[in-house]
């Protein structure tokens, strides 16, 4: 199991904690210093709709202007690039399953 996010992001220490607690073990990559954005985010796009993927409440996607917004429709991939921070966290790859955030959903399919 991967999970992807920031190490500051109150979301991922959640996550990190409740997967240490269950037993669970994973490896903890950093979305902005050692992940591979390029690669990762069409993979996960595949996957996942670009809706769930890219953060819109977050201080980066305020700080876009409306032509950088309107490539979340076009070229989500390429956004999620160019700024790491609009990856929604956490992001859990396990198997062949990407999950993203920490819901209660995330947390029952992953048996935590």
């Amino acid at each position: 199991m991967k999970l992807y996010g920031l190490k500051n992001c109150d979301t991922c220490r959640k996550a990190m904690k409740a997967l240490d607690a269950a037993g669970r073990e994973f490896t903890f990559v950093d979305i902005r210093a050692e992940a591979d954005l390029g690669t990762l985010a069409p993979n996960w796009l595949s996957r996942i709709a670009s809706a769930r993927l890219i953060n819109t409440r977050s201080t980066t996607w305020r700080q876009l202007d409306a032509a950088e917004r309107a490539r979340a429709e076009t070229d989500p991939a390429g956004l999620l690039a160019e700024h790491p921070t609009l990856v929604k966290r956490p992001v859990i790859e396990t198997g062949g399953d990407v999950f993203v955030g920490w819901t209660k959903d995330v947390q029952a399919a992953l048996g935590v």
